[in-house]
């Protein structure tokens, strides 16, 4: 798998197996099969793309969603607040198609292992193929399952609940997580994560917090330097508690 880019910075995702036509011109099959990354590959139109090696967000801007996904600022929240890494063992609910899990796969490695719930088949479907397609297969395992039928895993490090009403599981959460393991919860509305607060402090998680990423671009004008009109705000929230 890897990913050409013509001279707009558009993406495409290629397989490699079968010859590429876009509005630019056509790559011949034999041309992206010896392709190596870095070379430049022209089409009958005489127009350039660039051959790059895909890393996790490229595969997410171009594979097949159906649903909505979270955005890089509350994954990397999620990431860096939890201090998830190599050899981790993860929980996900809420799998949709598959985005954060490609991110706690990536980072956990061949030596850790995520498991991801989803209640809806179809969802799990995409998500499954958008794995094994990126290649972490091993390493991430898809399960349509009801999450709050009970959570099968122990000594996990992470749960990441992007649920309707997560807290309806926090006892089973606790009891799967080790002793510093993380809870993580995403909820795009107050009173989710407020009842969801008041509930993992009564189950008995430590550390609670709540947080909300923000995000804006600086753009370089000839004329100066500023922020940009535009900005990332809301998206969700985050709420996070650690076994303690």
């Amino acid at each position: 798998m890897i990913i050409i880019m013509d001279e707009r910075s558009k993406k495409y995702l290629i397989d490699q197996k079968s010859e590429f036509q876009s509005d630019l011109g056509i790559i011949s099959q034999e041309s992206l099969a010896n392709a190596k990354i870095g070379e430049t590959l022209t089409t009958h139109l005489n127009k350039k793309f660039k051959v790059i090696k895909p890393n996790v967000n490229d595969f997410i801007d171009l594979m097949d969603r159906r649903c909505s996904i979270l955005i890089q600022k509350d994954i990397g929240t999620v990431i860096s607040k939890c201090g998830l890494g190599n050899g981790d063992k993860v929980v996900d609910a809420g799998t949709g198609a598959g985005a954060i899990a490609l991110n706690f796969g990536n980072i956990v490695g061949e030596s850790g292992h995520v498991y991801s719930y989803e209640i809806r088949e179809d969802f799990a479907d995409v998500a499954k193929k958008n794995i094994e397609k990126f290649g972490l297969s091993e390493i991430i395992e898809i399960k349509n399952r009801d999450i709050k039928e009970g959570i099968i895993e122990k000594e996990i490090d992470l749960v990441f609940l992007d649920l309707n009403k997560p807290y309806d599981i926090f006892e089973d959460v606790y009891e799967s997580l080790n002793t510093g393991g993380h809870l993580a919860v995403y909820a795009p509305y107050i009173d989710q994560i407020e009842t969801s607060y008041k509930i993992a402090k009564k189950v008995g998680f430590m550390n609670l917090s709540i947080i909300e990423t923000l995000e804006r671009e600086i753009e370089v004008r000839t004329q100066g330097t500023r922020p940009k009109t535009r900005m990332v705000g809301h998206s969700g929230y985050l709420l996070f508690g650690r076994k303690l």
